[in-house]
C-alpha cells in the first residue's frame, strides 16, 4: 500500500493502532502479527496471528526503518509484532541530549 504521513493503520488481529510519521516513496506492506494492517478500523479481529510474531507493539513508542524512510507511532498497544515487507520494525532509539557543561 502507498502510505502518507498522518494515515492511521489498524491491526487485523488485535487492538494495535499506528500513525504514520514518515512515509516511504514506494509501496510497502505493513503487518502486525503477520497480518496486513488495515486502513479502516475493523469491528472485530478478522485474521489470525502468526505465533512467531507476537512480540507486541508498545504504546507511545516509535518504530522506524531508516533505510526505507518509514516511521510509525504506536497509538494503541497490541500483541503483534510490527513489520514492513516481512521484516520486523525496530524500536526507534532516543536521541541523546546535548551535554550541559
Amino acid at each position: 500500500m502507498k502510505l502518507r504521513v498522518g494515515r492511521t493503520l489498524y491491526s487485523a488481529i488485535d487492538a494495535a493502532t499506528v500513525i504514520v510519521i514518515r512515509a516511504p516513496e514506494g509501496e510497502v506492506t505493513v503487518t502486525c502479527g503477520g497480518a496486513e494492517m488495515l486502513e479502516a478500523k475493523p469491528g472485530a479481529p478478522s485474521a489470525t496471528a502468526d505465533p512467531g510474531q507476537l512480540d507486541g507493539a508498545q504504546l507511545g513508542k516509535r518504530y522506524a526503518d531508516d533505510e526505507l524512510g518509514l516511521e510509525v507511532l504506536c497509538s494503541k498497544a497490541g500483541q503483534g509484532t510490527l513489520a514492513v515487507n516481512g521484516i520486523p520494525l525496530p524500536l526507534k532509539s532516543a536521541k541523546p541530549l546535548p551535554a550541559s557543561d
